[in-house]
Order: structure tokens, then C-alpha cells, then sequence
């Protein structure tokens, strides 16, 4: 879901873009009105994350998937091992495309209990060239909330200086909606469609030491970050349309008091629902409290049944895209920046409501 006013905005610009002559998806990427475009969208990124002047901003194509293949390619030489959190389906499918390119070692799973929480990180090897987590994991409704605690000192900067493993981390589902220390990792990456605008962009922040790393003579050119980095994303025609919705959807959270204040209108979001699951009869909520995500609420009902009635009887009252990830089954809740505290309170209602009539 996006801000109305976003929205809006973009329906005003759509026929013509102010001095541009022409739509966003009709202008030139190499145009003066394109390359505007770009520049606000990465000099407002890089203020509402904080991001470091050594970290360089990517805007790439081809998802989050794409990343599990990249990540491996540019940091690592094939055979070399390198390190996954697997908390999920994206960390588990990161994984194996990880292994693809050389050794990749799992070095914390709770797969065995459905992943409903998360692990932490052990038997790190020192030589690993680095250690991928997935930072909130929006079908099991989990998140990395406490690296202190979850991750090995070798992993996080110690005094100033880098990591030994560098964190690569896909936040694809969080970024923007929850703080994230950008400095703490050696590399970041996004699709842009939960919190950043409609599908088709991929956001890639990395520490700028990473790109001079000797990449495998076999990665084609398309799939290397320094590459990427040293054409200003525009080696090949970029996804405009997406690069522009993603600057309207940053101009909109920093115009509403930045990351730090998206953080905590979603903490009082997805409150109001743990606090009610937490105090039903009928609905129930299966992840470790501490490793909850404030992005993606899951919970279950007694029965298919009942799940299917209450799945009803919520788009009766307007609510859509509530039924949990087919691997899962019950329900899910993604209350991402564009969704208002008012539709988490109609939910609410509607889940009281359900459970009142319940027999």
C-alpha cells in the first residue's frame, strides 16, 4: 500500500513531468530531467538511512532474487565459503543460490520449528567472505531485531573499524519502516515494493571498500556492483518509473519526520494487534515475542474453517491480501509504512467482532 498523496502525486505528473515535456516513462534516462530525478532520489535516501559517504547507493533490476546470486558473485570467488542465517524461504532460497557459486555454510536455523524465531549465529568461520541474513521474514512474520545478541562479534564492527565478515543483509521487507544502523553492515539490499514504491527496483547500499574486490572473470557484466557503481546505475536503461515513484515515496517519509518516525508508528501498529492476538481465545500468534516482526503480523485461527469465514467476512469490510503465504497457511497482516494505524484498527474491530460471534 502506498500514501494517498503519493499516489496523487504521481497522477499529476503522469502526462507530463514538470519541464520535462513529456511523461517519466516517456523521458530519456541520459536526460537532464531523469538525471534529476536520480540524484534527489539517491541525496534523499542517503539522508533519511544516515547512510555514510563510503557507501555508495545502487539502483539495480531484478528483485531481491536477483541479490541472492550477486551478493556470492562479487564478494566471493567460486569455492570460497560464505555464510547464511537460514530463518526462512528467502534465507533458505539465498542460500542455495549461494551454493551455486562456492561453500555455503549454515550457521544458524530455525527451521525445525517452523521458524518462528531466531536463531543465533554460531561457528562462524573466520575465512568466511561474509554472512547473509534476511532481516525480516514477511512469511513467518520474524525479525532481526537485536544483533548484539544474535550475531557473533566478528561480524559487527569492532572500534571503528570494519568487520572481518562483512553483514550482508537483505531488508527488503523492513527498510524504511524500521531503523537500520547502515554502518553495521558491509552490504544492504531491497526490493523496493513493500516500503519503497511498486515492484521493478532493487536498492543495493554497499561499503565502498567491497566494490574494489577482485571479481571472478566469469560474472558477466551486467551482475557486477562496481560496474553498476561507476556508471551511476545507468549502464543499461534503468527501471525511471520506479526510480521516480521510489523518490516520492522518500520525499513523503522524510516529509513525515523520517525512518526513526515510520519505526515508531509501526511499533504502535503492530502493537495494538500482538496486544490483542495475545489476549484471544481464537486468534494466536506463533513467533518467539522478542523476534516479532513490526513489518508482518501473522496469526492463526482454530480451523481452516474459521479462518476462510474470517478471511470473508474482512473483505466484506474492505480489507484485502489478509491470507497468510500458501507455506504457511492462517493469516497475515502486512502493515507496511503506507498502511494507516485507522486500517489496523478497523482490523482490530474486525477481529473482535469475529471473535464475539465465534462458537
Amino acid at each position: 500500500m502506498m500514501p494517498l498523496e503519493v499516489l496523487e502525486q504521481a497522477q499529476k505528473d503522469l502526462l507530463c513531468y514538470p519541464g520535462a515535456g513529456c511523461s517519466v516513462m516517456e523521458m530519456s534516462h541520459r536526460s537532464p530531467s531523469f538525471e534529476g530525478i536520480l540524484h534527489n532520489t539517491t541525496d534523499t535516501l542517503r539522508r533519511i538511512m544516515s547512510i555514510p559517504d563510503d557507501y555508495e547507493i545502487l539502483f539495480l533490476q531484478g528483485g531481491a532474487t536477483m541479490q541472492f546470486s550477486m551478493t556470492a558473485m562479487n564478494l566471493a570467488h567460486q569455492g570460497d565459503t560464505f555464510c547464511y542465517m537460514q530463518t526462512g524461504q528467502f534465507a533458505t532460497k539465498a542460500k542455495e543460490e549461494g551454493a551455486r557459486w562456492g561453500n555455503a555454510v549454515c550457521v544458524g536455523s530455525s527451521k525445525e520449528d517452523n521458524y518462528s524465531y531466531i536463531p543465533k549465529c554460531e561457528n562462524l568461520p573466520e575465512n568466511a567472505k561474509f554472512l547473509h541474513i534476511t532481516g525480516n521474514n514477511t512469511i513467518f512474520g520474524t525479525a532481526f531485531n537485536d544483533y548484539e545478541t544474535q550475531l557473533p562479534s566478528i561480524v559487527l564492527p569492532q572500534n571503528g573499524e570494519i568487520s572481518k565478515v562483512p553483514l550482508v543483509a537483505d531488508w527488503s521487507s523492513a527498510i524504511l519502516g524500521k531503523w537500520i544502523d547502515v554502518d553495521k553492515h558491509g552490504l544492504i539490499y531491497a526490493g523496493a515494493q513493500k516500503n519503497c514504491g511498486p515492484a521493478g527496483l532493487t536498492i543495493v547500499i554497499i561499503r565502498k571498500d567491497l566494490l574494489e574486490k577482485d571479481v571472478d572473470p566469469v560474472v558477466p557484466i551486467m551482475l557486477r556492483y562496481k560496474v553498476a557503481a561507476d556508471n551511476e546505475s545507468m549502464y543499461n536503461t534503468p527501471p525511471t518509473f520506479a526510480i521516480y515513484m521510489a523518490g516520492l515515496m522518500f520525499d513523503w517519509v522524510e516529509k513525515n519526520g523520517g525512518v526513526k518516525a515510520m519505526e515508531e508508528i509501526n511499533v504502535k501498529k503492530s502493537s495494538m494487534l500482538y496486544d490483542y492476538i495475545d489476549n484471544s481465545k481464537v486468534f494466536a500468534n506463533p513467533v518467539n515475542p522478542k523476534d516479532r516482526s513490526i513489518m508482518n503480523v501473522t496469526f492463526t485461527l482454530p480451523s481452516k474453517e474459521a479462518t476462510e469465514d474470517f478471511l470473508n467476512l474482512a473483505k466484506s469490510k474492505g480489507m484485502i491480501n489478509l491470507k497468510g503465504h500458501r507455506f504457511v497457511g492462517g493469516c497475515r497482516a502486512s502493515i507496511y509504512n503506507g498502511m494507516t494505524i485507522e486500517g489496523v484498527e478497523l482490523l482490530v474491530d474486525t477481529m473482535k467482532e469475529f471473535e464475539k460471534n465465534y462458537k
